[in-house]
């Protein structure tokens, strides 16, 4: 699949935080009022430039293989960095008014929780204070390093990878987000079983069938990303025009949540139904 890779912006950014405010807090001193603010401006910068390198990369790798031009890419690259900086303060201001952000209030049980946001603001704060817990940082750092190496023991013996991203992503997101992901790990171990049982080709025709499997459901999993973030926003705006979260609701509590449990579980049958299509049809 052209342009899947890993692409670490929270922890670049996480990290550039984490060093900026460790250099303001040596020049300003902790009385610094604006000094959490300032850290976290550094680390919007680095954020955004990490993130446009990453898909300047991916969309270059993909021109290349295409035969595009790369001057023209760029152009139109720097016409849709211009279009984002518009549209997305715009949407961000349509998202706080229909819901809100940071920990659920009284008057907005449904804001939304931004752990990442809420993450880099507690190192900021947390290093300017002095109660940064170091000892937890440096554990964290620790045991970093050990999954990383259980990585690459594991992937000379072939076994299950440990991939330390998505361990590290496990940890702070929240169980709502966290379950998507789970579930999404075992439509792909249910795939891989399904391919190994029918392995009755040769290892280079099962490479290239498995190959193919995996990036069909890679690429269907990014599509369903990328339109539940539209539809996302799309809710949004009747929420912000009414002030309720449940003014598209079809069945009301406490069976409000069997709708969404029942599209769930047949985007993941038709997920895993592609997946395994495409692996009979390549060997």
């Amino acid at each position: 699949l052209v342009g899947s890779s890993n692409n670490p912006i929270s922890g670049v950014t996480i990290a550039t935080i984490l060093t900026a405010s460790l250099i303001l807090l040596a020049l300003l001193g902790s009385g610094a009022e604006k000094g959490p603010a300032a850290a976290i401006m550094i680390g919007a910068v680095v954020c955004c430039a990490a993130a446009i390198a990453g898909d300047n990369m991916q969309d270059l790798k993909a021109g290349y293989i295409l035969g595009a031009t790369p001057y023209r890419q760029q152009i139109m690259q720097m016409v849709g960095v211009i279009a984002a900086a518009f549209v997305l303060p715009l949407i961000l201001q349509l998202l706080h008014t229909a819901y809100g952000f940071g920990p659920a209030t009284e008057a907005r049980p449904d804001s939304l929780t931004a752990p990442q946001a809420t993450l880099m603001e507690s190192v900021a704060r947390g290093v300017f204070d002095g109660d940064l817990p170091w000892t937890m940082v440096y554990i964290g750092a620790a045991i970093g390093i050990l999954i990383i190496i259980l990585d690459k023991i594991q992937e000379r013996r072939g076994s299950f990878r440990l991939p330390v991203l998505a361990i590290a992503v496990g940890l702070y997101l929240p169980f709502e987000l966290d379950s998507a992901i789970w579930v999404g790990g075992v439509i792909a171990l249910l795939v891989s079983i399904y391919q190994k049982r029918r392995k009755q080709t040769s290892s280079e025709d099962f490479a290239i069938a498995k190959q193919r499997s995996d990036q069909t459901g890679l690429l269907l999993a990014s599509g369903l990303i990328t339109g539940e973030a539209l539809i996302g926003i799309l809710l949004a705006i009747p929420v912000a025009i009414y002030k309720r979260t449940d003014v598209l609701a079809i069945v009301d509590d406490p069976l409000g949540s069997l709708p969404g449990l029942l599209v769930i579980g047949l985007v993941c049958w038709w997920i895993y139904r592609l997946a395994t299509k495409a692996f009979l049809k390549s060997r």
